[in-house]
């Protein structure tokens, strides 16, 4: 074989390896794009769930406040997203672990798949807050009522329209209140548990 010949052949060789690395890089780099892809999506895995305790209800203004009541999630890898899903208006399913709070006495907290298909999931609680921090009064489905008389809140917040995950907001087809923003602004404000040392968790 003359040297021509054999300078084309190591040429050929050399183009067939560069063309095997990049197709390997830009497999692995495509993977990489997949699992990417894949951890946005998911947000929750199978299985998982969160059983609230009294101190996982703190202070109203170290949730995140979003149109005027605020959230959390006991779960701090979800947290960023109950909080954009809230900031977006609220279409679309919560994460486990997620915290809702209209006031300082009340709260929702979304639980594993299965858990209570007829609430979506959600766990309603009925609080008392004082300066020593919160006691869990009652907790559970269709039988927690809310403080303001108006029913169970499992049947109040059943109203909302499906894509908002039985979260009520005014334009989410929930009936009103029977109390005014007046009322609602004082109770958050006059929350009296100690704040956190750390600060809020957003």
């Amino acid at each position: 074989m003359g040297d021509r010949s054999r300078w084309q052949t190591a040429a050929s060789l050399a183009v067939g390896a560069a063309a095997f690395v990049a197709g390997c890089a830009g497999s692995a780099e495509r993977q990489a794009d997949q699992r990417q892809a894949a951890a946005r999506t998911t947000t929750t895995a199978p299985g998982e769930d969160v059983v609230a305790e009294a101190d996982d209800f703190i202070h109203v203004d170290d949730m995140v406040a979003v149109r005027g009541f605020y959230v959390n999630n006991l779960l701090p890898e979800h947290l960023d997203e109950t909080v954009a899903l809230a900031r977006s208006g609220g279409a679309g399913t919560y994460p486990v672990g997620t915290v809702i709070q209209l006031i300082p006495q009340e709260a929702m907290v979304k639980r594993r798949a299965g858990f209570d298909p007829s609430s979506n999931d959600w766990e309603f609680f009925e609080l008392d807050v004082s300066a020593e921090g919160t006691e869990i009064h009652n907790r559970g489905g269709a039988e927690i009522v809310n403080r303001f008389g108006s029913g169970s809140c499992s049947s109040c917040h059943s109203q909302a329209d499906p894509q908002f995950d039985f979260v009520c907001e005014d334009t989410h087809g929930c009936e009103p209140l029977p109390v005014g923003d007046d009322l609602i602004e004082g109770l958050q404000a006059s929350d009296p548990r100690p704040r956190l040392a750390s600060g809020p968790v957003g």
